[in-house]
């Protein structure tokens, strides 16, 4: 199945089907006239007088210099080539596609001037499995991500390397094999292809909807230690939130009474009980998770703009008949939401390891057994499992800190503030990678603790979750070698096992406003 899209249009649900199922990609028919439309007043400018940047002039520093009409493709194939520095592992093959997309969408808006065959070899690559080798660092977000892009577009002219059917290859090989021609660039081509923040923002969504998904787990696996500690769920009526106001709470709250209504644990200690009031960590989850989730949906606002934005420079304005050089090519606006993201999924696992170390503190837990092991002392129990998530906590906590606050001039000073939105967005991926850890260990306390509270039992919603984590994840008895199980149960987080065991609000889900 191929996603037709909309240049302006794009919502996040259609790029994330795009990513999720590498799906091909093409663009409504209807945008091709104001392709055509900007491109033939880039042809013109080419065959001017006039200098024009980007179209016979230099680049960044070098814009000043003048470049004879017969000089213009080959100055457009130099572009490519020469920025074609990155470095690093190479970027996923669904991110890849992802950006490849987006790239098409920026196109597509008919403010470029690529020449239609240009829009077609995207599509074909995507389509026929084409994917560039994008090495993931080099980019600083301005003016464009530059090494990143020159490298899908080296593959675009039969340069660099791509993937096909599995297999790492040139490019040239890779396009032939598939039946696809390189293309030659045109005026302007290659500077509409590698300015722009299309890496940048891909990552941001990669990271986006990966941070959704350990957060609408939280809510689950909140209510899972609640369980276990025997907490109240008193904090978590509707008036409380409702008087405070802020979406994300109040949506946490509901979510979370609905996930442990019916729970004997819960009811059994109602009235009678002496602790007056639970651990932040228990009380206070929706104020801070539905806090994270307001950020994220601002987030991805900001991202769904940026996923529909023409971003390459100068531009052309085809009502006016003008090319302008601007700014657009400036990533701070992702680069801030990958700030806000970060800060979204240190808090997040922040509040959830506490979770953890509540649960296996004696002293803390309710009469839970120390480590949560049935015979302590002969047998450790979660001990370590905990303190591995104290120390992601801490490593996210020091990747959450700002990218875009650290500029540093580049090209001769010519670009003296960029946004380092690139590493801004890359980062995100480490930092869920680490989350899904700590909520996969929050889960296995959560029930290990439910467990112990036998012959009580929790509501009938979170015992499905109890079972699907026990199908991948044993009870704990005597001490075993463990990282197979908190893989599992990491695994597990990432896939959104434990939330497909539930039915959660869409808000919550990160699908709604």
């Amino acid at each position: 199945m191929t996603m037709t899209l909309t240049p302006g249009n794009a919502t996040l649900d259609q790029l994330r089907d795009i990513w999720a199922r590498q799906m091909p990609v093409t663009l409504d028919p209807r945008c091709h006239a104001g392709i055509n439309v900007a491109a033939a007043i880039v042809a013109k400018a080419a065959r001017g007088a006039e200098a024009v940047y980007g179209i016979n002039t230099g680049f960044g520093k070098l814009a000043s210099v003048k470049i004879a009409a017969k000089d213009v493709a080959t100055l457009q194939r130099n572009l490519i080539l020469s920025h074609c520095c990155g470095v690093g592992e190479p970027l996923d093959a669904a991110t890849t596609r992802l950006m490849m997309a987006l790239k098409l969408l920026s196109l597509g808006r008919g403010a470029s001037g690529v020449a239609m065959s240009t829009v077609a070899i995207i599509e074909a690559m995507l389509a026929r499995g084409v994917v560039p080798v994008i090495p993931s660092q080099g980019s600083v977000g301005a003016s464009g991500d530059l090494a990143p892009l020159a490298h899908m577009a080296a593959a675009m002219i039969g340069e660099g390397e791509a993937v096909f059917e599995g297999q790492r290859m040139p490019s040239g090989e890779a396009l032939a094999k598939a039946g696809i021609t390189p293309i030659v660039l045109g005026a302007k081509e290659g500077l509409a292809l590698i300015n722009g923040k299309q890496f940048s923002t891909a990552c941001a969504l990669v990271g986006l909807w990966g941070a959704w998904q350990n957060a609408a787990t939280a809510v689950v696996t909140c209510a899972l230690s609640t369980d276990a500690i025997m907490g109240s769920t008193a904090p978590l009526q509707d008036a409380i939130h409702t008087l405070r106001g802020h979406a994300g709470q109040i949506a946490v709250a509901r979510a979370q009474r609905a996930l442990m209504e019916g729970s004997m644990i819960r009811e059994s200690h109602v009235l009678g009980d002496t602790r007056v009031q639970d651990p932040y960590c228990i009380r206070c989850q929706p104020q801070v998770t539905g806090a994270a989730m307001d950020l994220l949906h601002f987030a991805g606002r900001t991202l769904e703009v940026e996923a529909n934005a023409v971003t390459d420079n100068p531009l052309v304005l085809v009502a006016d008949g003008l090319i302008v050089s601007g700014g657009n090519f400036h990533a701070e606006p992702v680069g801030f939401a990958a700030d806000q993201i970060a800060v979204a999924i240190s808090e997040i696992g922040a509040i959830a390891q506490r979770r953890v170390a509540l649960m296996v503190d004696p002293t803390l837990s309710f009469d839970l057994p120390p480590f949560l092991t049935p015979d302590p002392g002969l047998n450790s129990g979660l001990m370590i499992a905990e303190v591995t998530t104290a120390a992601l906590m801490s490593e996210n906590k020091h990747l959450a800190n700002p990218c875009t606050t650290d500029s540093t001039p580049t090209s001769a000073n010519q670009e003296d503030h960029v946004s380092m939105a690139a590493h801004a967005a890359r980062r995100l991926i480490r930092m869920n990678t680490n989350l899904n850890v700590i909520l996969g260990v929050e889960a296995m306390c959560g029930v290990q603790g439910i467990e112990f509270r036998a012959p009580l039992q929790t509501s009938p919603t979170l015992q499905n979750v109890i079972n699907v984590l026990r199908s991948k994840v044993p009870t704990l008895g005597a001490d075993r070698y463990m990282a197979p199980s908190l893989e599992a149960a990491s695994e597990m987080v990432a896939a959104g096992a434990l939330t497909d065991a539930v039915q959660l609000p869409a808000f919550v889900q990160g699908r709604a406003d």
